[in-house]
């Protein structure tokens, strides 16, 4: 079999599913080759290898790429965590399909926008809606992450008052490390303004493919020039979208189809995109954004507290799953300024800590009470305490599937006390990512550590608590090894 697996940032989940895949086809005597789309691009599989493979595996929240190399083949498409959480059941199915001949809709692949190609044909519209906002924001993340981190390294060269800084055209020291903080918060300014226009940009192009990415960008820009920011490029790119659908729907002779995608259709839909952008929904929208962040600036005491709390659940819900990113993109559309509020990078702060906490608290737990877990989370533990340090919620997520109703709940607990203490405790940051790497770059640095702390201990506590309520006594055996007999209630034992 192949597969091809890829998440909204290309980061976690698209490896940790691939590798799910490869083991539980080893485990099925099932050999299995995947493509891992990831953010730092794919490496496609060889043509003959897919054109011996008796099935595909489509494990995805965004667009598979180049998705028509695989057509006629038995297909199962599905979400990137039921990749990681049930990979056995995948590949029975696929096996299903294959002896009964069953060839899915990929074969006709090559129509269709990205996101109807992306999965079944009879989505429903709030599954699209989703994954049009995904494809949008999994191509704006890396503008954020390389954003945020250069302005937050000019302003650790440079000191707050970079900002200021006249510009490196016109004055650059190569000697002078105010000249080097200043060119990296500019550089990093560049960067940030991209942010919503790539994020219009590709809402659109999910919607209506490459003839939506003019409009979208089109009306990403206007939405920034007329200050209406992230909430201005959601709306620009659905309806540079659902603009360009429309276009797309009317009836062209046949000597204009040739220039429509190159000259009709961008002329018309920027047109009416920028139409709507200024003169119909663009004030509007500035307001509420305005109103949010005047809302966000008047966040103190038990109110930022709270706020903190609740986008401490959020990020420990589903462990980069959609709330998890809500939050996420909550958080970095405050910094996605040159010039963020005080509470836009307390949020951010708040947020990133939070996210630390599940890999952290399963990898502490792992190694307080080995005996509660079997040997591959063990292993696991190791493993989730770099990718919880480097902020990466997902290290979390083998402990979650196998064991959901004590993992999760913990995690959520220990996540809202640590984004209710570091808003307390006003740790601020500029970065949208970096986990612990970035620590010299946060506001009231031991604080902060001090937060993520407390909530690690929180769910580890948990966590162990409630895996030893349900756990007996191990017995040794003549081996040496420890064995569980399960409890009263349970179906699996669990190896010590």
């Amino acid at each position: 079999m192949v597969a091809v697996t890829s998440c909204p940032t290309g980061i976690a989940h698209t490896y940790m599913a691939a590798e799910s895949l490869e083991n539980a086809g080893r485990d099925a005597g099932v050999e299995i080759v995947v493509e891992t789309q990831g953010s730092a691009g794919f490496t496609r599989l060889d043509p003959a290898v897919i054109a011996a493979a008796d099935g595909v595996i489509f494990a995805h929240d965004v667009p598979v790429r180049e998705k028509d190399r695989f057509a006629g083949k038995p297909t199962v498409d599905t979400g990137v965590k039921a990749a990681i959480n049930r990979p056995a059941d995948l590949i029975t199915e696929v096996r299903g399909k294959a002896e009964r001949g069953e060839v899915t809709g990929v074969a006709t692949a090559s129509g269709g926008t990205p996101v109807e190609r992306a999965g079944d044909s009879g989505e429903g519209y709030g599954t699209k809606l989703r994954k049009w906002l995904m494809s949008g924001v999994s191509y704006m993340v890396p503008f954020v992450a390389a954003g945020g981190l250069l302005i937050a390294l000019g302003f650790a060269i440079g000191g707050y008052e970079i900002n200021k800084a006249p510009s490196v055209m016109d004055h650059f020291v190569w000697t002078q490390a105010d000249s080097w903080g200043a060119l990296l918060f500019q550089i990093g300014g560049v960067a940030f303004g991209f942010l919503v226009p790539v994020l219009a940009g590709y809402i659109a192009y999910g919607m209506a493919d490459r003839p939506g990415l003019v409009p979208g960008f089109v009306g990403g820009a206007i939405s920034l020039t007329i200050n209406a920011g992230f909430l201005g490029g959601l709306a620009a790119g659905l309806i540079a979208g659902g603009v360009v659908i429309a276009i797309q729907k009317v009836r062209i002779p046949t000597a204009l189809r040739g220039i429509m995608p190159v000259v009709v259709i961008p002329l018309i839909s920027a047109a009416v995109v920028g139409f709507l952008m200024f003169v119909v929904i663009g004030k509007p929208i500035a307001e509420a954004q305005q109103g949010m962040t005047d809302w966000l600036n008047g966040l103190t005491g038990t109110n930022a507290v709270l706020l903190g709390a609740l986008l401490g659940l959020m990020m420990c819900f589903d462990l980069g799953g959609p709330v998890n990113k809500v939050a996420y993109t909550f958080a970095t559309a405050g910094i996605a300024v040159a010039s963020p509020s005080d509470s836009a990078m307390k949020i951010m702060a708040a947020v990133m800590a939070a996210g630390m906490v599940p890999p952290l608290a399963m990898a502490l737990a792992t190694t307080v009470r080995g005996k509660l877990f079997n040997r591959t989370e063990r292993e696991n533990g190791k493993a989730a305490w770099v990718l919880g340090a480097s902020f990466i919620s997902e290290g979390a997520i083998p402990f979650a599937a196998a064991d959901p109703l004590r993992v999760i709940p913990s995690s959520m607990v220990g996540g809202a006390v640590t984004g209710a203490l570091s808003m307390a405790f006003g740790a601020t940051l500029r970065a949208p990512h970096g986990g612990i790497f970035v620590v010299p770059l946060i506001g009231n640095p031991l604080l902060y550590l001090v937060a993520i702390a407390a909530g690690v201990g929180v769910t580890a506590a948990l966590v162990i608590l409630l895996k030893g309520l349900r756990e007996p006594a191990p017995v040794t055996t003549g081996t040496g090894e420890n064995t569980s007999v399960p409890a009263a209630g349970t179906k699996e034992p669990v190896a010590a």
